[in-house]
Protein backbone atom coordinates (compact mmCIF):
# COMPACT_ATOMS: atom_id res chain seq x y z
CA UNK A 1 0.00 0.00 0.00
CA UNK A 2 2.82 2.37 0.89
CA UNK A 3 4.56 1.68 -2.43
CA UNK A 4 1.36 2.45 -4.39
CA UNK A 5 0.77 5.65 -2.43
CA UNK A 6 4.38 6.72 -2.98
CA UNK A 7 4.05 6.08 -6.73
CA UNK A 8 0.86 8.15 -6.91
CA UNK A 9 2.49 11.03 -5.01
CA UNK A 10 5.51 10.81 -7.31
CA UNK A 11 3.32 10.99 -10.39
CA UNK A 12 1.42 13.97 -9.00
CA UNK A 13 4.65 15.82 -8.23
CA UNK A 14 5.97 15.09 -11.72
CA UNK A 15 2.69 16.31 -13.23
CA UNK A 16 2.81 19.53 -11.21
CA UNK A 17 6.42 20.15 -12.22
CA UNK A 18 5.47 19.71 -15.88
CA UNK A 19 2.56 22.15 -15.51
CA UNK A 20 4.82 24.75 -13.89
CA UNK A 21 7.44 24.27 -16.61
CA UNK A 22 4.78 24.64 -19.29
CA UNK A 23 3.57 27.87 -17.71
CA UNK A 24 7.11 29.25 -17.60
CA UNK A 25 7.78 28.23 -21.21
CA UNK A 26 4.61 29.90 -22.46
CA UNK A 27 5.34 33.08 -20.52
CA UNK A 28 9.00 33.32 -21.49
CA UNK A 29 8.45 32.43 -25.16
CA UNK A 30 6.54 35.68 -25.63
CA UNK A 31 9.82 37.50 -24.99
CA UNK A 32 11.86 35.18 -27.18
CA UNK A 33 12.82 36.76 -30.50
CA UNK A 34 14.50 34.30 -32.88
CA UNK A 35 16.63 35.59 -35.71
CA UNK A 36 18.63 38.16 -33.76
CA UNK A 37 21.83 36.36 -34.62
CA UNK A 38 21.01 35.14 -38.12
CA UNK A 39 18.56 32.98 -40.04
CA UNK A 40 15.39 31.55 -38.54
CA UNK A 41 14.74 27.83 -38.85
CA UNK A 42 11.05 27.21 -39.55
CA UNK A 43 8.96 24.07 -39.24
CA UNK A 44 5.96 24.52 -41.52
CA UNK A 45 2.92 22.27 -41.12
CA UNK A 46 1.20 21.72 -44.46
CA UNK A 47 -2.23 20.12 -44.45
CA UNK A 48 -3.87 18.81 -47.57
CA UNK A 49 -5.98 20.91 -49.94
CA UNK A 50 -6.79 24.46 -48.88
CA UNK A 51 -4.55 24.37 -45.82
CA UNK A 52 -1.49 23.79 -47.98
CA UNK A 53 -2.49 26.51 -50.44
CA UNK A 54 -2.90 29.07 -47.66
CA UNK A 55 0.30 28.23 -45.79
CA UNK A 56 2.35 28.34 -49.01
CA UNK A 57 0.99 31.80 -49.82
CA UNK A 58 2.24 32.88 -46.44
CA UNK A 59 5.62 31.23 -46.95
CA UNK A 60 5.99 32.96 -50.31
CA UNK A 61 5.86 36.33 -48.56
CA UNK A 62 8.60 35.53 -46.05
CA UNK A 63 12.15 36.72 -46.59
CA UNK A 64 15.20 34.54 -47.25
CA UNK A 65 16.09 34.91 -43.57
CA UNK A 66 13.55 32.19 -42.81
CA UNK A 67 15.77 29.25 -43.64
CA UNK A 68 16.05 26.32 -43.49
CA UNK A 69 12.36 25.61 -43.99
CA UNK A 70 11.22 22.17 -42.87
CA UNK A 71 7.83 21.28 -44.34
CA UNK A 72 5.92 18.50 -42.57
CA UNK A 73 3.07 16.74 -44.34
CA UNK A 74 0.92 13.70 -43.60
CA UNK A 75 2.06 10.40 -45.04
CA UNK A 76 -1.27 10.04 -46.89
CA UNK A 77 -1.02 13.48 -48.50
CA UNK A 78 -0.40 12.97 -52.22
CA UNK A 79 -0.47 16.58 -53.46
CA UNK A 80 1.27 18.88 -50.99
CA UNK A 81 4.81 17.77 -51.83
CA UNK A 82 4.43 18.83 -55.48
CA UNK A 83 3.04 22.22 -54.42
CA UNK A 84 5.92 22.76 -51.98
CA UNK A 85 8.56 21.89 -54.56
CA UNK A 86 6.90 24.18 -57.10
CA UNK A 87 7.04 27.08 -54.65
CA UNK A 88 10.65 26.50 -53.65
CA UNK A 89 11.78 26.05 -57.26
CA UNK A 90 10.07 29.32 -58.20
CA UNK A 91 12.02 31.06 -55.44
CA UNK A 92 15.26 29.72 -56.92
CA UNK A 93 14.30 31.17 -60.30
CA UNK A 94 13.89 34.55 -58.61
CA UNK A 95 17.42 34.24 -57.24
CA UNK A 96 16.31 33.50 -53.68
CA UNK A 97 18.13 30.41 -52.47
CA UNK A 98 16.82 28.76 -49.31
CA UNK A 99 17.35 25.35 -47.84
CA UNK A 100 14.25 23.25 -47.39
CA UNK A 101 13.30 19.70 -46.50
CA UNK A 102 10.05 17.76 -46.70
CA UNK A 103 9.21 15.41 -43.85
CA UNK A 104 6.29 13.00 -43.47
CA UNK A 105 4.52 11.78 -40.34
CA UNK A 106 1.31 9.77 -39.85
CA UNK A 107 -1.84 11.86 -40.18
CA UNK A 108 -3.31 12.60 -36.77
CA UNK A 109 -6.91 12.86 -37.99
CA UNK A 110 -8.66 12.11 -41.28
CA UNK A 111 -11.62 14.14 -42.49
CA UNK A 112 -14.83 13.02 -40.71
CA UNK A 113 -12.89 10.67 -38.43
CA UNK A 114 -14.57 10.09 -35.08
CA UNK A 115 -13.25 11.99 -32.05
CA UNK A 116 -12.61 8.81 -30.06
CA UNK A 117 -10.41 7.24 -32.73
CA UNK A 118 -8.73 10.62 -33.34
CA UNK A 119 -7.19 10.43 -29.88
CA UNK A 120 -5.42 7.19 -30.76
CA UNK A 121 -4.23 8.35 -34.19
CA UNK A 122 -2.98 11.64 -32.70
CA UNK A 123 -0.98 9.75 -30.07
CA UNK A 124 0.42 7.56 -32.84
CA UNK A 125 1.39 10.67 -34.81
CA UNK A 126 3.00 12.08 -31.66
CA UNK A 127 5.37 9.10 -31.56
CA UNK A 128 6.80 10.29 -34.89
CA UNK A 129 6.52 14.01 -34.16
CA UNK A 130 8.63 14.06 -31.01
CA UNK A 131 11.83 12.58 -32.50
CA UNK A 132 11.41 14.67 -35.66
CA UNK A 133 11.05 17.98 -33.80
CA UNK A 134 13.86 17.08 -31.41
CA UNK A 135 16.09 16.34 -34.41
CA UNK A 136 15.26 19.52 -36.35
CA UNK A 137 15.06 21.87 -33.33
CA UNK A 138 13.34 24.70 -35.24
CA UNK A 139 13.21 28.28 -34.00
CA UNK A 140 9.49 28.46 -34.71
CA UNK A 141 6.56 26.32 -35.80
CA UNK A 142 4.13 27.83 -38.31
CA UNK A 143 0.73 26.24 -38.84
CA UNK A 144 -2.80 27.09 -39.96
CA UNK A 145 -5.14 24.40 -38.77
CA UNK A 146 -4.51 20.87 -40.09
CA UNK A 147 -4.79 18.20 -37.40
CA UNK A 148 -1.17 17.22 -38.00
CA UNK A 149 -0.05 20.46 -36.35
CA UNK A 150 -1.29 19.41 -32.88
CA UNK A 151 1.29 16.67 -32.17
CA UNK A 152 4.02 18.80 -33.78
CA UNK A 153 3.22 21.80 -31.58
CA UNK A 154 3.05 19.52 -28.53
CA UNK A 155 6.52 18.25 -29.41
CA UNK A 156 7.79 21.83 -29.74
CA UNK A 157 6.40 22.65 -26.30
CA UNK A 158 8.13 19.58 -24.91
CA UNK A 159 11.47 20.94 -26.14
CA UNK A 160 10.91 23.99 -23.97
CA UNK A 161 9.57 22.07 -20.99
CA UNK A 162 12.71 19.94 -20.95
CA UNK A 163 14.86 23.06 -21.23
CA UNK A 164 16.39 22.00 -24.56
CA UNK A 165 15.27 24.93 -26.71
CA UNK A 166 12.60 27.61 -26.81
CA UNK A 167 10.39 27.27 -29.88
CA UNK A 168 7.82 29.88 -30.88
CA UNK A 169 4.45 28.57 -32.04
CA UNK A 170 2.68 30.79 -34.56
CA UNK A 171 -0.86 29.81 -35.49
CA UNK A 172 -2.77 31.43 -38.37
CA UNK A 173 -6.40 30.35 -38.45
CA UNK A 174 -7.70 29.44 -41.89
CA UNK A 175 -9.61 32.14 -43.77
CA UNK A 176 -12.58 29.79 -44.08
CA UNK A 177 -13.09 30.04 -40.32
CA UNK A 178 -15.42 33.01 -39.88
CA UNK A 179 -17.55 32.30 -36.81
CA UNK A 180 -15.73 29.57 -34.90
CA UNK A 181 -12.20 28.24 -34.59
CA UNK A 182 -11.18 24.91 -36.02
CA UNK A 183 -10.60 22.05 -33.60
CA UNK A 184 -6.83 22.58 -33.91
CA UNK A 185 -7.34 26.29 -33.25
CA UNK A 186 -9.33 25.59 -30.10
CA UNK A 187 -6.62 23.25 -28.84
CA UNK A 188 -3.74 25.64 -29.59
CA UNK A 189 -5.44 28.95 -28.71
CA UNK A 190 -3.91 29.03 -25.22
CA UNK A 191 -0.68 27.25 -26.13
CA UNK A 192 0.53 29.28 -29.12
CA UNK A 193 2.71 32.38 -28.73
CA UNK A 194 1.01 34.26 -31.56
CA UNK A 195 -2.52 33.41 -32.67
CA UNK A 196 -3.82 35.18 -35.78
CA UNK A 197 -7.38 35.28 -37.09
CA UNK A 198 -8.58 36.72 -40.38
CA UNK A 199 -12.10 37.78 -39.39
CA UNK A 200 -13.03 40.42 -36.82
CA UNK A 201 -15.88 38.21 -35.54
CA UNK A 202 -13.30 35.72 -34.28
CA UNK A 203 -11.30 38.46 -32.60
CA UNK A 204 -14.40 39.43 -30.62
CA UNK A 205 -14.90 35.85 -29.44
CA UNK A 206 -11.23 35.13 -28.79
CA UNK A 207 -9.57 38.27 -27.35
CA UNK A 208 -6.11 36.66 -27.07
CA UNK A 209 -5.97 36.42 -30.87
CA UNK A 210 -4.58 39.08 -33.20
CA UNK A 211 -6.69 40.33 -36.11
CA UNK A 212 -4.76 41.61 -39.12
CA UNK A 213 -7.42 41.28 -41.80
CA UNK A 214 -6.95 38.90 -44.75
CA UNK A 215 -3.30 37.93 -44.63
CA UNK A 216 -3.48 34.79 -46.83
Amino acid sequence: MGVILGSIIGLLITFLICIVRLFLVLRNNAEYKPGKKGAVSVLVVAGSGGHTTEILRLMESLSRSYSPRHYVIADTDKMSEDKIRTLENSQKEKGTTRQFTIQRIPRSREVQQSWSSSVLTTLYSLLYSVPLVFKLKPDLVLCNGPGTCVPLCASALLLGILGIKKVLIIYVESICRVETLSLSGKLLYHLSDYFFVQWSTLKEKYPKSTYLGRII
